[in-house]
């Protein structure tokens, strides 16, 4: 075919004609032979074999080859694997300085890449450029993966050359295990993350490319299998990597295909139907999410393999490697610990490789001399030896009296338990010997609340409940650091921690099904029926304490004494309290804040007063009022008050009835009884210009750049609903609501706000807008007029059922309404409005956010204070669930 004239731009369209046509034909050809079972190996080659095609036909279009440039396939692209929109690396290596004729036939070739659609990452450089190019390690690694595809044969292994010459193997080993750590710090070092990135998270597709990287620089290699010719690499890690790596590759395909980009973020938006399409169905008796919880547990199931894979062949590079040339003082010595192990520097190995096959105790007790010699890391050919071993752990090995021995030994010694157990599940010791754990390593939950599959959050538990006993974090948790140090039985914590969530993912209570099975392993590990009951008690109960405090009203003295009822005696709620603040702390790192802090601590300290038969403790509400009081005046005294008179500080709490005394701690009383002793009067003593109080501070209780926000004026029926109003228009997220009347009908409302714009704090301007705004709203109390707005992308992925239920509180005589629902846009300014229109007054509200769920509870009456009847009740549940569904259903658009 005759090749028109490069200056024909109309010829050079003619000659293109067809070629995005054939590529988007390869794509599709890509995706059938998929679906028909084709490897996804030979795929990612097969697209990579194309692209080389046309790389070549252009070059030769263009009649590059008649310069001395060389054209090179770099990076991915260089080892022959290519997604659909994978990026295309490609280097123009020149010996010399990129001549005008080259430069002007290099424009023309790029143009048409990009006209094509196929946006190349493109280098051109000469040699001399090369060599400084090189001195970046992200540029050395793509080099190393050089692929010729035509041009000038003799600069054919330069690039390779360049990096040999510009990188010594330790140099280069410390940049990229840097780049390593740096990237998984991006990721929150964890291959958990709820929308992990397959390419760059932990155990993505970059920690096995990090494997290549330092071995082929020092053995000289092209291909990930002539490591195993090397010996460097046995058969079987392989073919767990390709086994993996097909995985991933699988996963970003249809990524590419669902989005027609680049994307490797595996986002809620498109996990369902990755799941879909990788042959995740629903089965009949599923849950809603069951099908994507099992196609998510494979995935980090898959990056939990590479991600071990990959820290142990780097390691294993540096010690057989990089070490045997360090100089003596740096090389780490050896020292016997027994027969059967050694230390070597801060690392244990076996003497031998026939260690753990002559001795398979000596699993149990590596990991028991780890703690206490105070070594944190395995020899990477004592962990080869320990994954091979870990598969014989069988039912005969855990009913070995001795290993059950040796077995609660290492839970008792607590130095680097964390880190020890975090090894015994990556190489298989742990869902082995407790096979249960091994059906929850992976597993998620489809939501925004639980953070980490189940594994991670357990082992994270217990690595919280060391922090209790480390200095660092002794003023982040004083009072349960006291209290974990003062247990004598810390195993008992940890098995807790180990069964608490042991049987989620098998349907029933998860609960109730892992206090059998905690009961069950505790006996035939031959302790007290006493501990093993202390231990299942913790694990059906590792929910009841963060649930009353968080869902109940603490300040009613008869939820405490239902609780204390439950709880029993001191110890059982000292051991609840600790893995309870563990338990949060390690399932959501948002969760856990001062507030909930402050209420776990006085959920605590009124049921310990109960449990001891304290005389002094508060028992009824009147009790609890005269404490608060009693400690809202000692803190008057202990400040500078001379600018409020304590006998109108007294008189003002009488008018500020019982109610406001239950909800509020001390703290906060003094901070509102000044605001409403220098301010204007209010209501019938006061002038008609005096407006109502609103004032505003700093609160980090609950986050960072919270603000708290107390109103005080006179009652009105709509208050709750033109506050929610004012606050939704404004654009702040409510995150707690004490609102309370006084006993001479004014409004004393606290809110915690966040601002996601973050500056409330520092902008007057804004602080004295929202306080002008609400004070208009409170003075024209119309029915407040609501912002629409767009659901957030993540929470249009979950489906929560809105769910209404009523309890009546004697001692208040009002009905407590529980509110559980997607947490939408605007929800509380929604539900204000419909207490409005049905006529219901607000006297508390709690505000809960999990996730995407929100879980609020409202006391409510009618505008007279009386209860609700059932048939007012039935038609306000009737009314909250079709403004919200109607609502929720307006912000998907």
């Amino acid at each position: 075919m005759h090749t028109p004239p490069l200056s024909d731009k109309k010829a050079i369209d003619k000659n293109l004609l067809g070629i995005p046509e054939w590529l988007s034909q390869i794509n599709d050809d890509i995706s059938r032979s998929l679906e028909r079972g084709t490897s996804i190996r030979q795929l990612v080659t097969a697209r990579a074999c194309a692209i080389d095609s046309l790389l070549v036909a252009l070059f030769t279009m263009f009649e590059m080859d008649k310069t001395d440039l060389a054209l090179f396939a770099t990076g991915g692209y260089g080892r022959g694997e290519l997604s659909l929109y994978s990026d295309i690396d490609i280097l123009l290596l020149s010996p010399n300085d990129i001549s005008t004729d080259a430069s002007n036939k290099i424009d023309k070739f790029v143009t048409t890449l990009w006209d094509l659609g196929l946006e190349p990452a493109l280098a051109v450089r000469s040699i001399s450029e090369a060599m400084e190019a090189a001195l970046d390690h992200t540029i050395a690694s793509a080099q190393l993966e050089s692929r010729l595809l035509i041009g000038n044969e003799a600069l054919q292994d330069i690039p390779v050359q360049i990096v040999n010459e510009q990188w010594s193997p330790r140099d280069f080993f410390d940049a990229k295990t840097q780049e390593a750590k740096a990237r998984h710090i991006q990721h929150n070092s964890t291959e958990y993350n709820l929308e992990p990135n397959i390419k760059t998270a932990p155990g993505g597709l970059r920690d096995i490319h990090l494997i290549g990287w330092v071995t082929k620089r020092y053995f000289r290699v092209s291909k990930l299998y002539d490591l195993v010719q090397q010996d460097f690499l046995t058969e079987k890690e392989f073919d767990e990597l390709s086994f993996a790596e097909g995985y991933l590759w699988q996963i970003r395909h249809h990524l590419h295909v669902l989005t027609g980009r680049n994307e490797n973020k595996l986002l809620f938006d498109y996990q369902r139907e990755v799941a879909q399409l990788m042959g995740y169905a629903t089965q009949p008796d599923d849950e809603p999410n069951a099908a994507v919880e099992r196609f998510m547990r494979d995935y980090y199931r898959c990056a939990m393999q590479i991600s071990t894979l990959s820290e142990m062949l780097t390691n294993h590079y540096y010690e057989t490697i990089i070490e045997r040339y360090l100089p003596d003082d740096e090389r780490p010595k050896k020292q016997p610990i027994n027969a059967r192990f050694n230390r070597i520097g801060n690392q244990i190995s076996i003497s031998h490789h026939r260690v753990f096959a002559q001795h398979p105790e000596s699993i149990l007790e590596m990991f028991l001399l780890m703690g206490q010699y105070d070594l944190k890391n395995v020899r990477t050919h004592t962990l080869r030896a320990l994954k091979i071993a870990a598969r014989g752990i069988d039912q005969v090995y855990r009913d070995n009296p001795a290993h059950q021995a040796l077995f609660l030994a290492n839970l008792k010694e607590q130095n680097y338990l964390f880190h020890r157990l975090r090894t015994m599940n990556r190489y298989g010791v742990l869902g082995n010997y407790i096979p249960a754990f091994a059906q929850v390593t992976g597993l998620m939950q489809y939501d925004l609340f639980h953070r980490y599959t189940v594994d991670a959050h357990t082992l994270f538990l217990i690595r919280i409940l060391h922090r209790f006993t480390d200095p660092r974090f002794f003023e982040e948790f004083p009072l349960v650091s006291a209290i974990f140090q003062r247990i004598d039985r810390k195993e008992i914590l940890v098995l807790a921690a180990m069964f608490h969530d042991i049987a989620k993912g098998r349907g029933g209570d998860h609960s109730q099904l892992g206090e059998t099975e905690a009961i069950e392993f505790c006996l035939t590990h031959g302790m007290s029926k006493a501990d093993a009951h202390l231990v299942g008690w913790l694990t059906r109960y590792h929910l009841l304490m963060s649930m009353t405090a968080q869902k109940k009203d603490i300040s009613d003295p008869e939820v405490v004494t239902v609780f204390a009822d439950l709880v029993g005696n001191v110890t059982h709620l000292n051991h609840l309290y600790v893995l309870t603040v563990a338990d949060m702390n390690a399932t959501n790192p948002q969760l856990w804040n001062s507030w909930r802090a402050t209420l776990m601590k006085q959920l605590y300290s009124q049921t310990r007063r109960i449990l001891r038969a304290d005389i002094d403790a508060p028992t009824n509400r009147q009790d609890m009022i005269s404490d608060t009081r009693d400690q809202a005046l000692k803190m008057l005294d202990n400040v500078d008050n001379q600018h409020m008179n304590r006998d109108e500080v007294l008189r003002l709490w009488d008018d500020l009835g019982d109610e406001y005394f239950l909800r509020e701690i001390a703290e906060d009383i003094i901070w509102h009884t000044e605001a409403i002793l220098n301010h204007p009067p209010i209501g019938l003593a006061s002038n008609e210009d005096s407006p109502p109080l609103v004032v505003l501070r700093e609160h980090r209780e609950l986050a960072l750049d919270a603000v708290q926000v107390f109103i005080y004026t006179e009652d009105q029926a709509n208050l709750f609903a033109v506050t929610m109003a004012v606050f939704d228009q404004m654009g702040l997220d409510v995150l707690d609501a004490r609102i309370i009347t006084a006993t001479r009908d004014f409004a004393l409302d606290s809110y915690v706000l966040l601002d996601p714009s973050g500056t409330l704090l520092v902008d007057e301007n804004n602080q004295q807008t929202l306080k002008q705004c609400l004070i208009n709203a409170f003075r024209d109390p119309e029915a407040p007029k609501l912002v629409n707005k767009r659901l957030p992308r993540q929470l249009r992925h979950f489906e929560v059922k809105t769910v209404i239920s009523f309890d009546f509180n004697d001692a208040s005589g009002q009905h407590i309404m529980n509110l559980e629902t997607l947490d939408q846009p605007g929800l509380l300014a929604r539900v204000g409005q419909t207490f409005l229109q049905e006529k219901i007054e607000v006297h508390a509200a709690r505000i809960t956010t999990l996730g995407e769920r929100a879980e609020d509870m409202f006391y409510i009456s009618d505008q007279n204070d009386e209860p609700l009847s059932e048939d007012r009740l039935e038609a306000l549940k009737l009314a909250l669930i079709t403004n919200l569904n109607e609502n929720k259903d307006a912000t998907m658009i």
